[in-house]
């Protein structure tokens, strides 16, 4: 039979499990897969080298995003807990590291904060695109489009709380039924999508430049200032430093590989971000377009290119239906961290601890919502609420928060508990591995974790 429930623990009252290898697989990939896999990957990784770059990606990688993952659903699995309790019950007595759960607690808050209503466009675009709005071969009358859409505030308002009532919804239903169901089905036809959109653009006459564009290697693109954009890539793509990988591990089942589960994860979520990269930039060439990153990319150049295709119209509704399912997958991850800390520090129900989460994230998040109406000139050392949110939850929490669980697994909890965690109690021969994780963990990844935020701070 299926294990819904896990026992009673130290850290608090039975709570809700994965039941399937399969679900584990899908949340924690939903989890790291977003928005960033259908456009900011493809392009960093064509502006900064190719296949080069890639190389640098997938060696920064190894050293600096899979081992915190592990590091973080090693912790989650062990205490049974949310974010702040795990550390809070592993730590030594009298110590204060549960406040780097707290810190990730906040992150994964801000991040949704203004990561809700960016997917609150996305979803807005799903219905655009099937009512044929923004079908146009003019970028500049879909960036038009685009910028009617986040200069009405009430537009904003709506389009977010919506994406938030409907995250909040499958929430509800639980970890089994909502989170790991949900992501189970998703995952799939997030595949499935991205293969359907792939082949199309493989057809197109600009393929062979688009795939130059992506894969061909120009190594003298790799500099000191690529490598790091590679680290923080990395560390910033897997979702770790805000606590949804401790959270997510709280739910995986005692007998999960973890090692073999991340390396999975990690693997799928290159090949999704290589997928959207075939996706888009044959296309983006075929049709003289300039493979620019952020929302000129998603929201202005993308529907202007599908305009040009022929069944451009079903494309582009495919397209966004797929960055709505990227999204929901990441925002999924994002409100368990927060619902899950209520839950477990305080005893109140999942029920009500969601609804809490909503509305104050009706609340904050709409600051974030309004940055580009009429909140546009309210600024705090000078950024506006949707940017200072961003800077202080990718530049200064998530960094730090990766540092610190880096140094807690490996100078605190130590070698032979990593050993015993990692190996399920001595059921895995994976000694060689663990102990290349705590070498790395001691000391190369925090130091690289450090040299990403100072790069972010501006001090490097």
């Amino acid at each position: 039979m299926k294990q819904t429930t896990q026992p009673a623990t130290p850290a608090g009252p039975a709570r809700d499990a994965f039941t399937s290898s399969f679900g584990v697989l899908a949340a924690t990939l939903g989890s790291a897969v977003g928005l960033g896999n259908i456009w900011k990957f493809p392009y960093v990784t064509g502006a900064n080298g190719g296949a080069g770059f890639l190389l640098v990606y997938l060696l920064a990688t190894l050293l600096v995003g899979l081992p915190v993952m592990i590091a973080e659903i090693m912790l989650g699995r062990k205490a049974k807990a949310d974010a702040v309790t795990t550390l809070r019950v592993l730590a030594p007595a009298g110590q204060y590291w549960w406040l780097i759960g707290a810190s990730g607690v906040l992150a994964a808050f801000l991040i949704l904060s203004f990561y809700s209503e960016v997917a609150g466009w996305v979803f807005a675009y799903v219905f655009k695109a099937i009512g044929g709005d923004i079908l146009s071969k003019d970028p500049a009358q879909t960036s038009a489009a685009f910028g009617a859409l986040v200069s009405d505030p009430l537009q904003s308002l709506l389009w977010q709380w919506g994406v938030l009532l409907f995250i909040g919804g499958i929430l509800l239903l639980g970890v089994a039924k909502g989170i790991e169901a949900v992501t189970k089905r998703l995952m799939p036809v997030l595949f499935i999508l991205l293969l359907v959109l792939g082949v199309r653009s493989l057809m197109l006459p600009g393929a062979a430049q688009g795939l130059a564009f992506l894969f061909a290697p120009d190594f003298s693109k790799i500099t000191a200032e690529v490598a790091l954009i590679a680290m923080g890539l990395a560390f910033f793509k897997l979702s770790i430093g805000m606590g949804t990988m401790m959270t997510y591990g709280s739910y995986f089942r005692d007998d999960q590989n973890i090692p073999a589960t991340t390396v999975r994860v990690m693997s799928a979520d290159l090949f999704v971000s290589m997928l959207a990269g075939i996706v888009v930039f044959p296309a983006v060439f075929t049709f003289g377009f300039k493979p620019e990153a952020g929302p000129s990319l998603l929201f202005i150049t993308i529907p202007a290119v599908f305009a040009s295709m022929p069944m451009g119209h079903l494309f582009m509704v495919l397209f966004f239906v797929l960055s709505a399912v990227a999204a929901t997958g990441a925002m999924l991850s994002l409100l368990e961290v927060p619902v899950s800390v209520m839950v477990g520090r305080f005893g109140i129900s999942r029920a009500r601890a969601t609804l809490i989460n909503l509305l104050l994230l009706g609340v904050i998040g709409a600051s974030c919502a309004l940055s580009n109406s009429v909140l546009a000139d309210v600024k705090l050392f000078g950024m506006t609420f949707f940017d200072l949110f961003d800077f202080v939850s990718s530049s200064i929490l998530l960094p730090i928060g990766g540092i610190f669980i880096c140094l807690f697994v490996s100078w605190v909890w130590g070698k032979d508990k990593m050993m015993a965690a990692l190996s399920n109690e001595g059921v895995l021969h994976n000694r060689v591995v663990v102990q290349l994780l705590y070498g790395l963990l001691k000391y190369v990844t925090p130091l690289l974790i450090l040299l990403v935020m100072l790069k972010g701070l501006g001090l490097l």
